[in-house]
């Protein structure tokens, strides 16, 4: 498959689960990098399955997963499905041996990232994870400043969010995503481990880590209030807090350093700032219209042999084993 893929002149995916994260995020990436070709999708619905094909322009849908991880035609599969189901995909696209895309958090729980990751290794296959912010131009930037030293040494990282209750929220309507069977920490297991996951490409994985939720509102089964504090490598320490039940929206991150400062916010596509002792620079660089395109076209670098994909496997399952350390789900 390896020398296969690195001499092909385009890779052709499959997605499974081609619900709204696929419509605008990152369905459309997959056709528009060069040497990448969307083959197949698949969903349960078939009205939805077709017309998801029709208005994109896949030639194939299937409404059974194991049809489309099976279909010749098919080099490689992204997984786009609830959290719940993706350690019984990604599983099948390892026996099947083709490389795979899960989207983000891996698993619901760190030991199912665990098990993917095994049988991908077993196999000799990549397998990569959608925590496609490690490769969005404007977290680069981000990069490029700690590691040239723009803020001297990183000391602590912060985040507060935090965001009112929504109309579905309010209306007690049913939502996977706030269901504990599912996603126990609720909006946090879905949005909070994209800047964590960040904070480990940043300043290098969380060693250590202790966290509190809670259920405030009592709208949902899942937790709707959670706070951290943790360590990185050389001593950096970090703290976060997260709370799906306030007045106001506030996404804000924010890096000491021995020499300066850098904020800026995960979500939000306001400009982020540089402060220090000779200087305060003020950067916007905006996401592209398809946001997982970075990401997409990474893969197919390394697919083709070119270079390494920062968001592999053993990453994300790294990020896992801190949603579940502050979740309290393991020692």
């Amino acid at each position: 498959m390896k020398e296969k893929l690195n001499n092909a002149s385009c890779i052709r995916w499959g997605i499974i689960g081609c619900g709204n994260v696929t419509e605008q995020k990152s369905g459309p990436a997959y056709q528009k990098v060069q040497g990448s070709k969307l083959m197949a999708v698949m969903r349960r619905d078939e009205a939805k399955a077709k017309d998801y094909a029709k208005r994109h322009g896949v030639p194939k849908y299937y409404t059974n997963a194991d049809n489309l991880i099976h279909d010749v035609e098919v080099d490689a599969v992204y997984i786009a499905t609830p959290t719940d189901s993706h350690k019984k995909y990604a599983l099948k696209v390892a026996a099947a041996g083709k490389p795979c895309c899960i989207e983000k958090p891996m698993a619901p729980r760190y030991e199912d990232c665990l098990v993917i990751v095994e049988h991908f290794k077993k196999k000799e296959l990549p397998l990569f994870v959608a925590y496609y912010r490690r490769t969005l131009p404007r977290f680069i930037k981000i990069k490029d400043w700690l590691d040239n030293g723009a803020i001297g040494e990183p000391r602590n990282i912060s985040w507060l969010y935090s965001c009112p209750a929504s109309g579905q929220d309010l209306s007690k309507e049913y939502n996977w995503r706030t269901d504990a069977e599912i996603a126990s920490g609720g909006y946090f297991d879905d949005l909070a481990c994209h800047g964590l996951d960040l904070f480990n490409f940043l300043l290098g994985d969380i060693t250590e880590v202790i966290g509190f939720s809670t259920n405030q509102q009592n709208l949902y089964t899942a937790a709707d209030s959670v706070s951290a504090i943790w360590k990185h490598p050389i001593g950096i320490t970090g703290s976060g807090i997260w709370n799906f039940g306030s007045f106001l929206y506030q996404d804000r991150v924010q890096i000491l350093g021995s020499e300066g400062s850098i904020k800026f916010s995960i979500f939000s596509h306001e400009p982020f700032v540089l402060e220090n002792k000779k200087c305060s620079e003020e950067v916007n660089i905006q996401h592209p219209e398809n946001i997982q395109l970075f990401h997409v076209k990474s893969m197919i670098a390394h697919l083709r042999g070119e270079s390494i994909h920062p968001s592999l496997g053993k990453s994300g399952a790294q990020a896992s084993w801190v949603m579940d350390k502050i979740m309290g789900m393991i020692a």
